[in-house]
């Protein structure tokens, strides 16, 4: 089928080299432009955009996909499907009824319509997760599910190993409608929207990680939240410790303190003791606790 692509972050790069292995290559892709990322702002285009050009498809950077050069531009791509996956622009009229629009998503829906579906998951300790291809419509992913595919949602996931297995569930879905949709066999099915729940972006302040909190609850933050953002402990001086890898355990410490046992960091939580192991330093790189605490003080939490 003739597609077009719009994407723009490294779940929607690896759905779309997916995409590009089958009859379905997209003969244009639009992303948005080139943006500052990073801790030292650097201007670099969106993933999608990086491997479209590597791929030498054709591409469209663009502010607004609603804009009417950017529609033309897709007018003249004359796509039979228009596909969507981690895009971050709203799609409007006149082009959400310019033809069949399709859209990955990685929750199991109507569960975590939204912006952070994978992050949202983690946190609330969901036992399975997935993927779903769905028609994009005016609502928040509220559209009719074509097709989805759940998978087991183990205890220690995290962002950074969650995410690319849903991404190339997420491809092999879309490739499976697509071959569908050109064969006439496509159906959907309407989404029960009293069970939705919503995945809001993820806030500053959920970066942090409060001690009065369940070690369990605080362990699964930190896993939503690594690599990507990730979470932190404000200390007792004024700084900040990452936490990039963290779990509970039955070990007795008073909650808001902190004890260095066994090479790892424990704190007492409001319910039951977090033990870290990864720790990051402010302005220093992610490392073992062991290296951590040989070259730091115990940290005194604030």
């Amino acid at each position: 089928m003739r597609t077009v692509y719009l994407g723009t972050s490294d779940f929607a790069a690896t759905v779309l080299r997916r995409l590009s292995d089958s009859p379905h290559k997209p003969n244009l892709v639009v992303t948005p432009p080139d943006s500052r990322q990073g801790r030292g702002r650097k201007v670099s285009p969106p993933p999608v955009a990086m491997l479209a050009e590597e791929m030498g498809t054709d591409l469209l950077q663009a502010e607004s996909v609603n804009d009417e050069t950017a529609l033309e531009r897709i007018r003249v791509a004359a796509p039979e499907a228009l596909l969507v996956c981690a895009f971050g622009q709203l799609i409007r009229e006149p082009l959400l009824s310019l033809t069949e629009i399709l859209n990955v998503h990685p929750s199991l829906l109507p569960r975590w319509r939204g912006a952070a579906p994978i992050e949202r998951a983690i946190m609330a300790r969901d036992p399975e997760t997935g993927v779903c291809v769905m028609r994009l419509t005016a609502g928040l992913d509220s559209g009719p599910v074509a097709l989805r595919t759940e998978m087991p949602l183990g205890s220690g996931e995290d962002y950074g190993s969650l995410a690319p297995k849903l991404a190339q569930l997420g491809g092999d879905l879309l490739v499976e409608a697509l071959d569908r949709l050109a064969a006439g066999t496509l159906e959907f099915t309407e989404q029960d929207d009293g069970a939705a729940t919503y995945a809001e972006k993820i806030e500053a302040g959920e970066r942090r990680l409060d001690p009065a909190g369940e070690a369990v609850d605080l362990a699964a933050q930190v896993r939503a939240l690594t690599p990507h953002i990730g979470a932190y402990l404000e200390l007792a001086d004024g700084e900040r410790l990452g936490v990039r890898e963290a779990r509970p355990v039955d070990v007795a410490v008073a909650a808001g303190t902190v004890k260095a046992e066994w090479g790892v960091l424990l704190v007492g939580c409001g319910r039951g003791t977090l033990r870290l192991d990864v720790v990051q330093p402010a302005g220093g790189k992610p490392m073992p606790v062991k290296a951590y605490l040989r070259g730091h003080q115990l940290p005194k939490l604030a």
